[in-house]
């Protein structure tokens, strides 16, 4: 008991920050109630395995020691370690976008690998913030037809300033999961916090990233953790018996998707107990 209080006293506040872009699946409805739950369970690291665009990362209110986000996408790795190391530069590379649907179609046509690390951070942050429902993958552009156009620098510096202040300090890996987490599950103390693609869902993030035999590949690396995991799925029958050795808490909530609002269930899934 002395030992995880003292872990606990360990976190330390941290002013919350918005995502630099939206992100299908981003875990804005949700979000609070997961950073709750993290702040609740003792641990001295923390660690993202699929961090995607933040959106819990980001939010949460306090923090420990250590904090690892991770993703296999690089396009997010690179965009994070120049938010991270040169924030003024990729603000310098930003400042003559416009907002477009020409620009948006030409950077969607562009090849990322011809880039410069800081072109290439901007193109990202470009597509992300401007597709419509912040998709990942065949991505259009998006016109909300009553609010102002989706890239406006006035508003996204800001953003940009407090995700840089953010990620002071943490680090940032580009590993498949499984490493991740067997990097980090080397002794008691870390706490995951899973936000996979969802169960049916698995090539909205890009093909041959995640598949269904990935759901029992994650259950077993879990099953077996020194540390402690908090997981967010979607609720299907899969899923509750895939991980039904570990607690099950399901949520209502809504999506919204082009200003419509869609009930759905969630699962939260936790362990070991």
């Amino acid at each position: 008991m002395k030992e995880g209080l003292r872990e606990f006293e360990a976190l330390q506040p941290v002013k919350p920050a918005k995502p630099p872009a939206p992100w299908q699946g981003g875990k804005r409805a949700l979000a609070e109630r997961i950073g709750q739950r993290i702040a609740a369970i003792p641990h001295v690291r923390y660690v993202e395995p699929f961090t995607g665009m933040g959106g819990v990362f980001f939010r949460r209110k306090l923090r420990p020691k250590l904090e690892v986000i991770n993703d296999i996408n690089g396009e997010i790795v690179n965009l994070f370690r120049l938010l991270q190391r040169h924030y003024q530069q990729l603000l310098d590379t930003l400042k003559w976008q416009v907002c477009s649907r020409a620009d948006f179609e030409r950077l969607l046509k562009t090849d990322s690998s011809t880039l410069t690390d800081l072109e290439r951070a901007a193109r990202f942050l470009y597509l992300q913030r401007t597709t419509f429902g912040g998709k990942v993958t065949g991505q259009v552009f998006g016109v909300s037809y009553d609010q102002p156009g989706r890239w406006d620098l006035t508003k996204l510096i800001p953003v940009l300033e407090s995700v840089h202040e953010r990620l002071s300090g943490v680090i940032i890996e580009h590993l498949p999961y499984e490493d991740c987490i067997r990097r980090y599950d080397s002794r008691p103390g870390t706490l995951f916090y899973l936000d996979p693609p969802y169960w049916g869902c698995t090539d909205d993030y890009g093909r041959d990233i995640f598949s269904e035999a990935d759901f029992a590949r994650l259950r077993d690396l879990l099953g077996a953790l020194k540390g402690r995991f908090i997981l967010s799925l979607n609720d299907r029958p899969e899923v509750r018996e895939l991980f039904a050795q570990f607690s099950i808490e399901e949520v209502s909530l809504n999506y919204g998707v082009g200003g419509g609002m869609t009930p759905a269930r969630e699962v939260i899934i936790s362990g070991p107990d």
